[in-house]
């Protein structure tokens, strides 16, 4: 029975691909959903993208370990949702652009996108593996497959209905995909776990405590991810998918303060399942043990499907921000030129590139061993590289382009040296020596050279102002 309910979630997955390819009409609709979507789709699907399998199947395994304060994972997550959209979406929004990088462009002229879309494409490409790899987990536990046949059965249904239909069938599954988490974590797996367990009066004290997982681990997951989730592009891509600033705003922070709740839920599974499912060789097995030793087949289908969702949603996410990456940012200025052709040219050729990336990803899911390894240095590069002249440019008026292309290459280069000097990929250090030195060569720079045109700052404001303009940025 439990295989018979995610194997109907799948079917639906594909029919709801089917449906959003009738919406998308222009290239508008296919990378944003032409930018309508309101407070309650939007809301939902922003909860679903950030909460994958790391927030989901991780974060039960950190409360496995470390009780209540394996939560913090996802807290860190949440806030950089809840920043994000208090400081930033609605002005974001009014940009009505794709890209993080035609954000620099428009903010500080020609010559900051290039640099800024490669670091980007490589950091949306190892979210999109990590995110497809973590099938593996789902489909072992429920047909008992191996883990290549997991990935590809995975990666396949996310790339079909991703590539029919766009952000307008990733919105439409991202919103089921957030009702079944909703429904699988909080209205079952938390209570039977927590109910069978005994609530908390078999724990460990130190289960109970917010700091069993280390001050230094905490700092550290706040650093990449908050951080991280103020920049990247599959977070802003949604951001523009908002139909108006007050919906990026409040929606968002909505979706925020779910993801807390989210956090606290999965530690409170986790600790419950520390009782139940004692001495597990790897923690992160936690969350498919407690719900094989606590659920009956229709529940348990229920809440694999829950976990199902979580990855799913942020794998098509991370696929098309990583297609409009590569389309918008590299292609495009490799041409020279927007792309001849119809509305119609341009879905098509978005399309074909969702499908291509796929491909890419599913081989790299199936050859690559440390994802988690990869998937840190993706995002120390994303936050030492990007995320000065991003938040620079948003907040400082006087930031010009040569600061921003000094804070993309020096605040890079130090993240890797320093990585490499350190030895140790999960430090602290590399993304700290990395802001530093991006700040000081941003300031430097923007201070020893002209300030930015008028005439580029007069667009910006404008266009931060939701004054109405062409669309999209070239």
């Amino acid at each position: 029975m439990d295989v018979a309910i995610v194997v109907a979630y799948l079917v639906a997955m594909i029919a709801f691909g089917f449906w959003g390819k009738r919406r998308a009409r222009t290239e508008a609709d296919f990378l944003v959903a032409g930018r309508r979507l309101g407070p309650l789709l939007y809301a939902g699907t922003m909860s679903a993208l950030v909460l994958g399998g790391a927030s989901t199947i991780g974060g039960v395994g950190l409360g496995y370990e470390y009780g209540l304060s394996g939560m913090w994972l996802v807290v860190a997550i949440g806030a950089g949702v809840l920043l994000l959209s208090l400081l930033f979406a609605g002005r974001v929004q009014r940009l009505r652009v794709y890209t993080v990088s035609q954000m620099l462009e428009l903010r500080y002229g020609p010559g900051a996108s290039v640099l800024s879309g490669v670091v980007m494409f490589g950091y949306t490409l190892m979210l999109t593996v990590t995110s497809t790899i973590a099938y593996a987990t789902i489909f072992a536990a429920l047909l008992d497959l191996p883990r290549v046949p997991s990935i590809v059965i995975g990666g396949l249904v996310v790339v079909v209905y991703s590539a029919l239909g766009g952000m307008w069938s990733i919105t439409l599954t991202d919103f089921v995909q957030f009702l079944i988490q909703t429904v699988g974590i909080f209205l079952i797996l938390l209570p039977v776990v927590l109910t069978q367990a005994g609530g908390f009066t078999e724990v460990a004290p130190e289960a109970l405590s917010l700091t069993t997982i280390g001050g230094e681990t905490i700092v550290t997951y706040f650093v990449i991810y908050t951080f991280g989730l103020l920049i990247g592009q599959d977070i802003w891509q949604r951001v523009f998918t908002a139909r108006s600033p007050g919906v990026a705003r409040w929606g968002g922070a909505a979706a925020g303060v779910y993801c807390l709740l989210y956090g606290v839920a999965g530690a409170l599974v986790g600790m419950g399942a520390s009782v139940l499912v004692p001495g597990l060789a790897e923690r992160d097995d936690a969350f498919t043990a407690v719900v094989d030793a606590t659920m009956p087949p229709v529940l348990a289908g229920l809440v694999l499907a829950a976990a199902l969702a979580a990855v799913m949603s942020t794998a098509s996410g991370a696929l098309i921000a990583n297609a409009t990456v590569l389309g918008q940012d590299i292609l495009q200025r490799l041409r020279g030129r927007a792309p001849a052709g119809g509305e119609e040219d341009h879905v098509r050729g978005n399309r074909l590139l969702i499908i291509a990336l796929g491909a890419v990803v599913i081989v790299i899911s199936c050859l690559l061993q440390d994802v988690v390894a990869a998937l840190t240095i993706a995002y120390d590069i994303l936050v030492g590289g990007l995320l000065v002249p991003i938040l620079g440019g948003l907040l400082w008026r006087r930031a010009t382009i040569v600061g921003a292309v000094a804070a993309m290459a020096v605040g890079t280069v130090a993240t890797l040296a320093t990585m490499a000097v350190v030895g140790d990929i999960y430090a602290n250090q590399p993304i700290y020596v990395g802001l530093g030195t991006g700040l000081v060569a941003f300031v430097a720079g923007s201070l020893a050279s002209r300030p930015t045109a008028d005439g580029v700052l007069a667009e910006w404001d404008r266009r931060s102002s939701g004054a109405p303009a062409q669309e999209p940025v070239a």
